[in-house]
């Protein structure tokens, strides 16, 4: 499970990170930080973006830059190709980590063309219906979903982001069919399901619970291994109906390759510093955030393995963007 791994990857790979060139990274920053996000602005990544940018405290503005469209690829694609001076950054999530199988062409290598930084949270997805749709459980919804394959429909934040690979693994796993309607981000997607012209989607807890506290959505599960704090009364899709079933989105640091070293670990320190920050813990707990603190090279290691995994995902699923 991606929350035991992260915690046994954290806790026991003991890598050194020896800073070279000191003086550099007192230095830096000397001007405004640029943080991209590749995702429209309101959706979870970019609500977490902004949190963390305001927490960093590196004595100059950090500020976002939303680069929104293809999963993340237009904003990755444009920051690999930017100076590896510390001043273009970039919110990584596990949906980058699927495009390197779900996209046969890409202008980027996820491996190669950046310096994996620092490490910030995972969180898990809600599975939400909208009320006409006549399941109030994961058990009913399976079984209406095997009653008429294909009839349902799902929205997603955009082909080959969390949500549609989410549901994906759901379908494979359940056994069952429904139609992918994919919007340009998270928020969008969940309001083409409030209003009825999508029936299902997985989102971020933190998205999602808003339309269903006001009755708008319908809430059956949760992608975690355990129930979230914020929403205890949500079992999990594991205990639901779908044994075994889990999903954590996750988010990261990340710049062009060659990022010189000191000012690598110059950030990871700061994002360290955020994420054990009072204030961004209670914002976190709350919105059903797992912040998670690892170096470089243990943050390096757990994105290639990502990229492993979901690569099988989108491999078993079938699932293709090109």
């Amino acid at each position: 499970m991606l929350r035991h791994r992260l915690t046994l990857l954290a806790a026991c790979c003991a890598v050194s990170f020896a800073a070279s060139n000191p003086a550099l990274a007192d230095d830096y920053p000397t001007k405004a930080v640029k943080l991209v996000v590749g995702y429209t602005p309101g959706g979870p990544n970019d609500i977490m973006a902004r949190a963390l940018a305001a927490e960093l405290n590196l004595g100059q503005t950090v500020y976002i830059e939303n680069r929104g469209g293809a999963s993340g690829n237009i904003a990755a694609e444009m920051v690999a190709r930017a100076p590896a001076d510390g001043y273009t950054l970039m919110m990584e999530t596990s949906s980058g980590a699927a495009n390197a199988t779900l996209y046969r062409k890409l202008n980027y290598d996820l491996r190669k063309d950046f310096t994996h930084i620092a490490f910030v949270a995972a969180y898990p997805l809600v599975l939400v219906v909208h009320p006409s749709v006549p399941a109030t459980n994961v058990k009913e919804l399976l079984a209406l979903a095997k009653a008429k394959p294909g009839a349902l429909n799902y929205a997603s934040g955009g082909s080959g982001g969390g949500a549609h690979l989410a549901t994906e693994l759901f379908k494979t796993m359940a056994g069952i069919d429904m139609m992918h309607i994919p919007y340009n981000g998270t928020s969008p997607g969940l309001l083409g399901v409030v209003g009825g012209q999508a029936q299902v989607m997985f989102a971020a807890v933190s998205a999602a619970m808003p339309h269903v506290q006001s009755g708008r959505l319908r809430a059956l599960g949760v992608t975690g291994s355990t129930r979230t704090a914020s929403e205890p009364d949500i079992p999990t899709i594991a205990e639901a109906g779908v044994p075994g079933y889990e999903v954590l989105g996750w988010l990261g640091l990340g710049a062009p390759a060659g990022l010189p070293p000191a000012i690598t670990e110059k950030l990871n320190a700061a994002v360290a510093r955020a994420v054990r920050s009072p204030r961004m813990t209670e914002y976190m707990v709350k919105e059903g955030w797992q912040p998670m603190v690892m170096t470089p090279a243990e943050y390096t290691t757990f994105s290639n393995q990502e990229i492993e995994k979901w690569g099988k995902v989108v491999t078993d699923s079938g699932a293709r963007v090109d």
